[in-house]
């Protein structure tokens, strides 16, 4: 039988901001407590469970094996226990800080435009958001939603669906004036063909070669960060990159870039979702609102940024 004398969630929700805040005077400030009392409860904690959570050091805390484990645990109960405050309260809202992490592309297009009506629907909600091209790791990043696109990898995270875009080869009309456009894609690989510096889950682009799938790899003079700096540097007349749709039908429609290829585009989609840590389908408000707003106002086929 559980001692009554344990404030086991409370306990549970301190070790829980911890990790969610970097530390124990961030930890402190946010649940109005002194550092030490917070270090003492994480202590009180470990000494009952008989294992170390957390390695601390002067620099930062990191999580032990035991630690992820319980984090993700504990993040599961207290869904649970939000789910059932909510259940018993007609007048519940989400709150709390949320932390999001999307690719640039979908957060410039998309996710940056669509933030302040979120932020309207719900006045307690809080975020704090990330662009990058890089897959994070969720946990170690303290990430409640990532927004991924392409394939997804194996793993414990669970995904909604936002849609789906092509991709298409584009170059500016500076570019084209230069160096001509190619007319199959053999005639491609004399081109300056620009691309993403970190690894991607496909590399080179598809293309249909009589009727069959080749892929033509990338080589060029410069590499960047993120579709969006990419996309800069084709508009800039630098060489010719292979993007979302979305990202680029406002230049396309305006002159700005000229389509490439698109006789022997092989019409492939690159999926987009929204993943998250929500295993046993529980599931903080905040996180939900969010994963519901953007299920129902993302529409790949109409960028608004």
């Amino acid at each position: 039988m559980a001692r009554t004398d344990i404030n086991r969630s409370g306990e549970l929700e301190v070790f829980v901001r911890v990790i969610e805040t970097g530390g124990f005077s961030a930890a402190a400030r946010s649940l109005d407590l002194s550092p030490s009392a917070v270090s003492k409860l994480v202590s009180r904690l470990e000494q009952r469970l008989g294992t170390r959570l957390l390695q601390r050091s002067t620099r930062q805390l990191q999580l032990t094996q035991e630690g992820c484990a319980f984090y993700e645990r504990g993040l599961r109960v207290l869904a649970d226990l939000d789910e059932a405050e909510r259940c018993a309260s007609a007048h519940a809202e989400p709150r709390g800080r949320l932390r999001v992490n999307a690719n640039v592309p979908f957060g410039q297009h998309f996710l940056l435009p669509l933030l302040p009506d979120f932020l309207t629907l719900h006045p307690q909600i809080g975020v704090d958001l990330v662009l990058t091209d890089e897959v994070i790791d969720l946990l170690e990043q303290r990430t409640d939603v990532a927004v991924r696109a392409g394939p997804l990898k194996s793993s414990s995270l669970i995904a909604r669906r936002l849609g789906a875009t092509r991709m298409m080869i584009v170059a500016a009309p500076s570019y084209a004036d230069r160096h001509g456009l190619p007319q199959d894609a053999g005639a491609l690989l004399a081109h300056n063909r620009l691309d993403i510096g970190h690894p991607r889950t496909q590399t080179g682009w598809p293309l249909l070669v009589d009727g069959e799938r080749r892929v033509v790899p990338t080589q060029g003079s410069a590499r960047a960060s993120d579709g969006e700096a990419l996309r800069r540097l084709v508009l800039g007349g630098v060489g010719m990159a292979r993007l979302a749709a979305f990202q680029v039908q406002a230049d396309v429609a305006a002159g700005r870039l000229l389509p490439v290829l698109e006789s022997a585009n092989p019409g492939d989609l690159e999926e987009v979702h929204a993943v998250f840590q929500g295993q046993g389908g529980y599931l903080p408000l905040r996180v939900r609102a969010l994963l519901d707003f953007l299920v129902e106002r993302v529409d790949l086929a109409r960028p608004l940024g």
